[in-house]
């Protein structure tokens, strides 16, 4: 069975074929925060991101004839259980329009619905980051009108969560976690029972990131926000895509970033240390959620592979309990994995509506 595994991301788009679960050709293709930058709206990337997608299934002489389903990462949809959900036009044009907000990952799925009308494919999502099984205390904010919202790497949070389950000897329904999803964007989540029942939210809430500004002082930012110097849309990409590591040192780049530490630059060291410093806390504040019973700490993602910023976190957090590090993700394997479940019929396929 051959699978079409697309995962967009805030700056690369990885696509990868799959025979069952071996890799036949893959590819991680990158842009620059500068060259996304030029884009007015994120729905304006969709024709480079496509045409680069086409582009690896010519190189790769892909004939889409013999491809048995797409599976696309997700993006921030209507709030749902776990699951394997069927890519519709409506689950499109929430993504698209940034009706439950707005992230890259929505263009995933939208590349997948077109192919799989050009070729009659069948196109689905895995666990997408709207993924919502929050416990009812996660959903107070503070302000009546203004939820909190489940919206998080759960794709790879889960994968990395069941991983450390196996290395503790326990089933991932059967232990406490808090996993810390580490990339362009930076979710922290506590892992109960097989259940996310809270988690910080990957677009508007925890550390600052890369690109991302993270939690801010409210009341600031509104003065910011009414100061007449900025459109709404040019607030939004303060917020989301030139803001974190991008607004304190011109790059979101972190392998850059050490280069500037080790260089000497005391700004760079600093900031980056901060954003160490914002991730252990609510690792901590996690801990919290979970009353402390906690089986393991988990440090995944792009992020998890630089030593400097891992060190900073588990000096702060290696009390709480032991701490797995997994550099990377598991998300295109998780996704292959998951399709394949859907084409033995092991799994079903809901409907998003």
């Amino acid at each position: 069975m051959n699978i079409l595994v697309i995962n967009v991301g805030s700056t690369s788009t990885k696509v990868a074929l799959f025979k069952e679960m071996d890799v036949v050709a893959e590819e991680t293709i990158v842009y620059s925060s500068a060259e996304l930058a030029q884009y007015k709206d994120m729905k304006d990337q969709l024709p480079r991101r496509e045409e680069d997608i086409l582009r690896f299934i010519n190189d790769n002489n892909i004939n889409m004839e013999e491809i048995d389903i797409i599976i696309s990462r997700g993006g921030v949809g209507k709030p749902e259980p776990a699951g394997a959900y069927e890519i519709n036009e409506i689950m499109c044009n929430d993504l698209i329009t940034g009706k439950y907000g707005k992230h890259p990952s929505a263009l995933g799925p939208a590349m997948a619905l077109d192919m799989s009308k050009r070729y009659g494919i069948r196109a689905i999502v895995m666990d997408p980051p709207s993924t919502d099984e929050f416990q009812p205390l996660a959903r107070i904010s503070g302000l009546p009108g203004l939820e909190r919202k489940s919206a998080f790497h759960a794709l790879n949070q889960k994968a990395a969560a069941r991983r450390a389950s196996g290395e503790i000897g326990k089933s991932y329904e059967d232990v406490n976690l808090v996993v810390a999803h580490l990339g362009g964007g930076i979710t922290i989540g506590a892992h109960r029972g097989g259940k996310v029942i809270d988690c910080t939210h990957g677009l508007s809430e925890g550390p600052f990131t890369p690109e991302r500004a993270g939690s801010l002082p409210t009341a600031d930012l509104v003065d910011l926000a009414f100061s007449g110097k900025y459109s709404k849309e040019q607030m939004q990409r303060k917020l989301v895509g030139q803001g974190g590591l991008f607004a304190y040192l011109a790059t979101a780049d972190a392998v850059e970033v050490e280069k500037m530490i080790s260089g000497g630059d005391e700004k760079a060291k600093l900031v980056y240390q901060a954003m160490a410093y914002q991730i252990a806390k609510d690792i901590g504040a996690m801990s919290v959620v979970l009353k402390g019973r906690v089986d393991g700490v988990v440090l995944t993602g792009g992020l998890a592979h630089s030593e400097m910023l891992t060190g900073w976190i588990v000096e702060r957090t290696d009390f709480i309990a032991p701490i797995f590090i997994y550099p990377g993700e598991d998300e295109m394997t998780a996704m292959a994995q998951g399709a394949l479940r859907v084409l033995e019929g092991k799994e079903q396929v809901k409907k998003y509506q």
